[in-house]
């Protein structure tokens, strides 16, 4: 007996009941297609909404948060700056340079939709371990998307953080960050309003690349025995120079003043946008899928409403401005044509034609806000045959751990330019990136600075996902205030495994709350943001692995900061409670030790810890800062030491479990003898402990009774190990 047609489509029975009582009928073989597209996971985050709710938004800078293209905030000056993150995880995973390629289209899509300019790309990468052939097969495919991606489109990409871990063997995580600027007055909703108004498509033509791929690939994981080739058409493909050209024209038709409102064509396309902006507009549109510019002549109207062919968005215009947008869009060379009209009631009809069939007849917002919202079953993991890495025994020889755990991602960020626009004062490999701000249209410099960072640890996630998402959130503040940046707010990426296991939607869950807590105790609004569900690979979920893309402010950069690399003769000091604990820690991972207790998080202190290093930063009193992360102490020292050419010598560290814990608050900086006493002072009048921890100086790291070892050994072994594994000296 053959399936029904709803469930080859990936609705389930209760689903298609609804659909038919929404339309009082049994829906039609297109109407079923747009429905199962909007209501994909992906698209409508029907597993995941119900929790978002609980996440803080508003703040008297937030110009707007979720629900848009891109959250947007006020950075002063008559600026205002729209970023947001998007994952491309599964396609990927099964065409790793496309899949990276347009997730990096659709990021700038997002911002530029909004009427910013993009002006910065940060790409979070997770991939399987480096001795897995095809997870370096995948590595190397999706570094090479994003490069050649966005150095084609003119994007920098400055930051970013590059993983490689077992749990992410056969399912990658793609996530791409974006940051655009605009004059705050050319901010552009996607909103359909005003009868008569007409809906313009204008971009790449229309093709069969992409059909299904939010349903085919983001819902849904991936088996070992399972042929790809099924999957790769749900892959879209990407065309960096049309995606230029549509930069250019978008910009100026909104510097005109000719749009009434514009959405890019992401996830499920034509159907999305057009929905999603009568929807918002409180309007109807009709739609005529003949006037369609396509890639393919004999395209069924499901596929041309349900295509996601890249490098292509849709306008509201009012009649007596279309002439003019066709002109702007024949000037940068982008196809455009008239494919809808604004209406009243509500409804989106497909037509067959201006004056033929009407092929479907939907609710607009019944494809963009009515699909089920589940609170699906939650059950906390058992976690019985963990094992606590405070209870193993002390290594043997701590400077082999260290050496474990030395990584340089450079070769990765040498694959990107992180200098168009010239706007980059910290680039990639910082604790954060930090760019110039200059006013979009005049180009004149603002004097201040944006920082920007993303970050995540699926180790401590997957011991504790409440406490473990608040303490990626508490980093990302630190790693700002390294680059002298207080946060405005955040965008977060919530990578999860299967939403039907109940354990999935119980670390999903944690995580909101984990992240609502400390975003208010930090006063930092999420303003935007996904849901990356079915990262699973053979039946195996991921790590819970909620990134975030956290944007900051700095003052004058008359002082810019400075690196983490030590300073010959200069001393380190911690700013920061002293640390211990091992649970969630790199080191008990790497002993196959994944549980215990994470540490403690008190957000008054962090927060102090966050403000007298930006003043430091700021005021030029020290030579060197690096936070404490994965790794602990012993690998951030390390890790400076490395930049700087310059050994260390360090006391004050009792044992393996304070060299290697990872609990939150600490700051390691570098300082010149003669500055010691007004750091101290101020450290102290700002309420913040401290600890003298030693010299830099020779050519050693060196923690007095622990560990002792060449810096010329860790300097070889940190600049090899991916050049090595992907041979590509």
């Amino acid at each position: 007996m053959d399936e029904p047609l709803h469930r080859a489509l990936g609705l389930t029975d209760d689903e298609a009941e609804s659909i038919a009582e929404i339309l009082g009928r049994e829906p039609n073989p297109l109407e079923l297609s747009m429905y199962s597209v909007m209501w994909s996971e992906h698209c409508s985050y029907k597993s995941s909404r119900i929790h978002l709710k609980r996440l803080p938004t508003e703040a008297p800078w937030v110009l707007v948060g979720p629900g848009e293209n891109a959250g947007v905030v006020d950075v002063g000056d008559g600026i205002a700056a729209a970023f947001r993150i998007e994952s491309h995880n599964h396609p990927s995973a099964i065409e790793p340079y496309q899949g990276a390629a347009t997730g990096v289209g659709g990021i700038l899509r997002d911002i530029f939709t909004m009427g910013a300019r993009p002006i910065a790309l940060m790409d979070p990468l997770r991939f399987g371990p480096l001795d897995d052939p095809r997870s370096r097969w995948i590595a190397e495919g999706v570094v090479s998307g994003i490069s050649g991606y966005g150095n084609s489109v003119g994007v920098p990409t400055v930051g970013g953080e590059t993983v490689f871990d077992e749990t992410y063997m056969g399912n990658p995580l793609v996530n791409v960050f974006c940051l655009g600027i605009m004059p705050a007055e050319r901010l552009v909703l996607g909103e359909a309003t005003g009868v008569g108004n007409v809906a313009i498509l204008f971009g790449s033509s229309t093709g069969r690349d992409g059909i299904g791929g939010v349903s085919v690939l983001a819902s849904a994981g991936f088996d070992e025995d399972e042929d790809d080739s099924s999957k790769r058409p749900s892959v879209q493909v990407g065309d960096p120079f049309e995606e230029k050209r549509l930069i250019e024209a978008c910009l100026e038709l909104l510097d005109e003043g000719l749009v009434v409102g514009i959405q890019d064509l992401g996830g499920a396309g034509l159907c999305c946008a057009t929905s999603e902006t009568a929807s918002r507009g409180g309007m109807g549109m009709d739609v005529d899928v003949t006037a369609v510019h396509l890639r393919q002549p004999d395209l069924e109207p499901f596929e041309v409403m349900t295509s996601e062919s890249q490098e292509r968005m849709l306008a509201i215009v009012e009649p007596n401005n279309v002439d003019r947008v066709l002109e702007l869009c024949a000037k940068w060379e982008v196809t455009a044509s008239a494919v809808g009209t604004v209406v009243e009631g509500g409804q989106l009809r497909i037509l067959d034609g201006p004056d033929g069939d009407v092929l479907a007849d939907i609710p607009a917002s019944s494809l963009h806000d009515a699909a089920p919202l589940y609170d699906r079953p939650m059950a906390e993991p058992d976690r019985s045959s963990e094992v606590d890495p405070s209870t193993l025994e002390a290594p043997d020889d701590p400077w082999a751990d260290l050496c474990g755990f030395l990584m340089d991602t450079s070769w990765v960020h040498r694959q990107y330019d992180s200098q168009l626009f010239l706007n980059t004062v910290v680039g990639p490999g910082a604790d954060a990136s930090l760019l110039r701000l200059k006013h979009p249209v005049t180009g004149e410099d603002t004097g201040r600075g944006l920082g920007l960072t993303t970050d995540g640890n699926h180790h401590w996630c997957i011991v504790n996902p409440y406490r473990g998402t608040a303490m990626t959130v508490a980093e990302a503040v630190l790693n700002l205030a390294c680059v002298g940046a207080k946060p405005l707010a955040l965008v977060n990426n919530l990578n999860f495994g299967n939403p039907e296991h109940p354990e999935t939607m119980w670390q999903l869950s944690q995580a909101v709350d984990g992240m609502a807590e400390a975003c208010s105790a930090m006063s930092v609004p999420v303003v935007g943001g996904n849901v990356s569900l079915y990262n699973e690979s053979n039946g195996n979920n991921i790590d819970p692995t909620p990134i975030v893309g956290m944007l900051g402010m700095t003052g004058s950069l008359d002082q810019p900061p400075p690196g983490k690399g030590l300073v010959d003769g200069h001393r380190l000091i911690v700013l920061g409670p002293d640390g211990s604990g091992l649970g969630g820690s790199l080191w008990g991972r790497s002993k196959g030790a994944v549980g215990g207790d994470l540490p403690e998080l008190d957000y008054e202190l962090h927060l102090r810890v966050a403000e007298v290093t930006r003043a430091l930063v700021s005021g030029g009193l020290v030579s060197a800062v690096h936070d404490v992360g994965a790794g602990g102490l012993g690998l951030a020292v390390a890790e400076m030491a490395i930049a700087g050419g310059v050994g260390a010598i360090a006391a004050r560290v009792a044992d393996h479990d304070a060299l290697f814990s990872e609990a939150p608050s600490r700051v390691v900086v570098c300082v010149a003898p003669d500055t010691m006493s007004t750091v101290e002072q101020m450290a102290e009048s700002m309420g913040v402990p401290i600890t003298r921890l030693g010299l830099a100086t020779g050519d050693r790291i060196s923690f007095k009774g622990l560990l002792d070892g060449a810096l010329d050994e860790a300097q070889a072994i940190f600049s090899s190990r991916i050049p090595d594994a992907l041979g590509v000296h």
